[in-house]
């Protein structure tokens, strides 16, 4: 099978909200956290599953209030600013009270989702390219979801959708087919992987079981400890040292050193030049010279652990340290302190 398939779109849209089993009359809260996916190590083998698409993006939901629509992130920031394209078309989708749950992208000419073109649009304010996939609705319009089962909740979503879909904000569809099949399109396509999620679960504000990630790659966030200079120019970074919390302190993960052009570089030397500390920002020395990168050794500088970046790599070593790291971006959704090693729990 060269790609997935799409379930075809619901052709109803006048589902009645109040036939939904588990939905019940509620006020829509003021802050709302949302479900997360449990890394895995391979297909869920029982109980019945739907298959979506990893978007290689930043977490939204929307929050409508007297049909105003507000952009909020994983943490809670109000981020309507920076996407009003996104805001002026989501009014148009005619919803009055509701939470949305979806992630934003930039998709490149493959029509894959490009995680470094997205943080290049929103660090340069260029949010025209950034589509919104929406895959979840736990409340809408008086009435709380969260209790009724995703496939219900999906199709509440999904014949909203059939009739009001714009071009950058979309809803995400589930593919049908062999399980194992459809992951290794989407491998096969680039993309970062799929979430397997339980078709009769609830929708919880925590990580749980029930939303699994399959990864293509090995790729996760890491605190940025330190950086190179690059050779020959000190306005650039030649490479970043990286870095995990490990029971509330930091231990170094090793560095990366790939992943960025000119610019980019500039911009992030730039960004860590704020943030220099005489001192690493971890306890003990190195155990072996040139340990943070393949560079001499006495050259890094170190800063305040506070931004995250998202890293491709080959795998862990026996030490703990990345071989083959690749750069993808910034993590500006992302608290520094909530960085750990991901491993796969199921």
């Amino acid at each position: 099978m060269a790609s997935p398939k799409k379930k075809q779109a619901s052709k109803n849209p006048s589902l009645s909200i109040g036939d939904i089993p588990g939905a019940v009359p509620a006020p829509l809260p003021l802050q709302l956290s949302p479900q997360l996916a449990t890394l895995a190590s391979g297909i869920p083998s029982a109980g019945e599953w739907l298959y979506e698409i990893k978007f290689d993006g930043y977490r939204i939901l929307t929050r409508y209030q007297n049909g105003k629509p507000a952009l909020i992130t994983r943490r809670g920031h109000d981020w309507s600013d920076k996407m009003p394209q996104l805001v002026v078309e989501l009014k148009t989708l005619g919803i009055g009270s509701a939470w949305l749950d979806g992630e934003i992208v930039v998709l490149n000419d493959a029509g894959v989702p490009d995680f470094n073109a997205l943080q290049n649009s929103l660090d340069l304010s260029t949010s025209s390219g950034i589509v919104y996939f929406v895959f979840d609705v736990p409340f809408y319009e008086g009435y709380d979801l969260r209790h009724a089962r995703l496939r219900d909740r999906r199709a509440l979503l999904q014949s909203l959708f059939s009739a009001n879909a714009t071009e950058h904000v979309r809803f995400s569809d589930a593919f049908e087919g062999e399980p194992r099949s459809i992951f290794a399109s989407a491998c096969k396509i680039n993309l970062e992987g799929i979430i397997a999620k339980r078709a009769n679960g609830f929708y919880l504000s925590r990580r749980t079981d029930d939303w699994r990630k399959l990864k293509c790659k090995k790729r996760q966030k890491f605190v940025i400890i330190g950086y190179h200079d690059r050779a020959g120019a000190v306005g650039q970074v030649g490479s970043l040292i990286l870095g995990i919390y490990d029971n509330g302190v930091v231990v170094p993960a090793g560095s990366v050193g790939t992943g960025w052009n000119a610019k980019e570089a500039a911009r992030l030397k730039e960004k860590l030049s704020k943030l220099e500390q005489p001192n690493a920002p971890f306890a003990g020395a190195p155990k072996k010279p040139g340990r943070f990168s393949k560079r001499k050794p006495g050259g890094e500088r170190w800063v305040k652990p506070v931004l995250v970046a998202e890293v491709e790599f080959a795998e862990w070593t026996p030490e703990g340290q990345v071989r083959h790291a690749s750069f993808l971006g910034l993590r500006a959704d992302q608290a520094a302190r909530d960085v750990r090693r991901e491993g796969s729990h199921i």
